[in-house]
């Protein structure tokens, strides 16, 4: 295997081999390709119609579709991957694995059913707890946000949270002390047209 993949997964701090780490890219490749490569043929002929006239793109595969593709298969490998399970999580909160559970199944915690098993990015855990503020940005994320886009959220610099001009993360800006409404604010509108 490449030793430049083993140092930049070393370097992002992955603790996966190259290996497992192609094995998640490949699974994630399976799970987000399309089945068919024409999206227009899943419409009937009024849906398209209907689709087309919102501006929906429903062309076939191109190969400028790729890279961003790999990208996103990329991404998801990499949440995957730097996720914790829920007994990791009840050790680092301190509490009962029971009790982790309850707080994703009333969208305290977030996270994602992977072959069965919770998987619980870890972007929303600081020291031996939560991040400061998450259960009001959690309350605020649109429910059919999924875990990738909300990481996203969560880890890109915003311009409407700046602190001393600059623009933060909104975990940044949690873990700075910053106001958790401006950040639900924010998280509120996922998904929405700009």
């Amino acid at each position: 295997m490449s030793p430049a993949l083993e140092a930049v997964l070393a370097k992002a701090g992955l603790q996966v081999t190259p290996d497992e780490f192609l094995e998640l890219v490949a699974d994630a490749a399976k799970r987000l390709a399309p089945p068919h490569p024409d999206p227009a043929g899943y419409f009937t002929p009024d849906q398209r119609d209907a689709l087309t006239d919102v501006g929906l793109d429903l062309g076939p595969h191109r190969l400028s579709d790729d890279q961003p593709r790999a990208r996103t298969v990329v991404a998801h490998a990499v949440l995957r991957d730097s996720a914790v399970t829920v007994a990791e999580a009840a050790r680092r909160l301190g509490v009962d694995t029971s009790r982790v559970r309850h707080r994703l199944g009333v969208g305290r915690l977030v996270g994602w059913k992977d072959r069965g098993s919770w998987r619980l990015p870890a972007w929303q855990f600081a020291g031996s707890g939560v991040l400061p503020g998450l259960e009001a940005v959690l309350a605020a994320v649109p429910k059919d946000q999924p875990a990738l886009v909300v990481a996203g959220f969560m880890t890109t610099r915003q311009e409407d949270l700046l602190v001393e001009g600059t623009p933060m993360s909104p975990r940044d800006w949690l873990l700075a002390g910053g106001d958790p409404k401006r950040v639900a604010d924010l998280a509120a509108g996922l998904g929405t047209p700009a």
